[in-house]
């Protein structure tokens, strides 16, 4: 999944960005409002997580300004305001979450974790399609029973697959939700990745799931 990060206190960008990445999320990087707002007209996002007081503009007016474009993505206000009307105002502005600073990275993940759930109207941490079974708080992934060794990136392709079980995804949007912005690679990355992961997922399956749909993309389904 892809998140921005929008938060200008640079040595706390870099240390939320690195844990994320462990994590396995893609993040592209603001430090400012006018940056991030940049960012949302370029790319699409799973979650977004706003510095309320940043340069340029602060995250409350982000937040109102995506909203009113009709951007209904998920968004995580990050402050150090703890006041009740700060809240209030955050919320009503149209963010869905508040965490305030100091926080606990495992608080950050499980909130993010939630967010995601809501935005795909799932009621728990766990991703299903026929035998195929995720667990995304563990990073687990088995097919009959039997787990499957992937690597970073063919975890985040499954992951966004799975996201969108029967929705066939083209080449490009794989690469705007698996990668941050800043990804050169080759053109032809995303087959490679799409190739091992069907030979890991299908291996000794007499039941395919991953199927290529010619001259389109991809899709997921039993």
């Amino acid at each position: 999944m892809k998140i921005l990060l929008a938060e200008d206190e640079r040595n706390l960008n870099k240390i939320i960005t690195k844990r994320l990445k462990i994590e396995q999320y893609a993040v592209d990087c603001a430090y400012d409002g006018l940056e991030a707002w940049n960012y949302c007209q370029s790319a699409s996002y799973d979650v977004l997580i706003l510095d309320v007081m940043m340069p340029q503009m602060d995250g409350f007016t982000l937040a109102q300004r995506l909203r009113a474009t009709g951007l209904n993505t998920p968004i995580l206000f990050l402050t150090a305001k703890d006041s009740v009307q700060d809240k209030v105002r955050g919320l009503d502005l149209g963010g869905d979450d508040y965490l305030v600073k100091p926080f606990e990275f495992e608080e950050l993940m499980a909130r993010l974790r939630s967010l995601l759930r809501r935005s795909n109207e799932q009621s728990t941490n766990n991703l299903v399609l026929a035998d195929l079974f995720m667990d995304i708080k563990k990073h687990k992934v088995t097919r009959a029973g039997q787990e499957v060794d992937l690597t970073a990136k063919e975890y985040k392709i499954l992951e966004y697959l799975l996201h969108n079980v029967g929705n066939v995804l083209t080449r490009e949007q794989i690469q705007e939700h698996v990668w941050d912005f800043s990804y050169e690679g080759a053109s032809n990355m995303i087959d490679v990745y799409i190739n091992s992961l069907r030979k890991k997922l299908d291996k000794n399956c007499n039941c395919k799931l991953l199927h290529t749909v010619r001259g389109v993309g991809y899709v997921l389904k039993d």
